[in-house]
């Protein structure tokens, strides 16, 4: 497992665009999108959407891996 960022592709409202995450937050957000039933660009497209301005998208994906994981302990499901 590599703990250095890797360059990922997206598309983004028709857009290619690309984000630099670790390897485990890249899998995380795979297995997010996958439980919400929703391609990963999709997902991608939900928090670019939602995001500060001033927050770059890796950011956003790291914050929103770690919000969702973080929901599911605390809520025991």
């Amino acid at each position: 497992m590599s703990g250095r960022p890797v360059k990922r592709s997206l598309t983004l409202r028709g857009h290619r665009t690309s984000v630099s995450l670790e390897d485990a937050f890249w899998r995380a957000f795979r297995d997010i999108a996958e439980a919400r039933d929703m391609p990963i660009n999709a997902l991608a497209a939900e928090i670019d959407e939602g995001r500060d301005i001033e927050v770059g998208l890796a950011s956003a994906i790291r914050v929103y891996v770690l919000d969702w994981y973080r929901e599911r302990v605390i809520s025991g499901s």
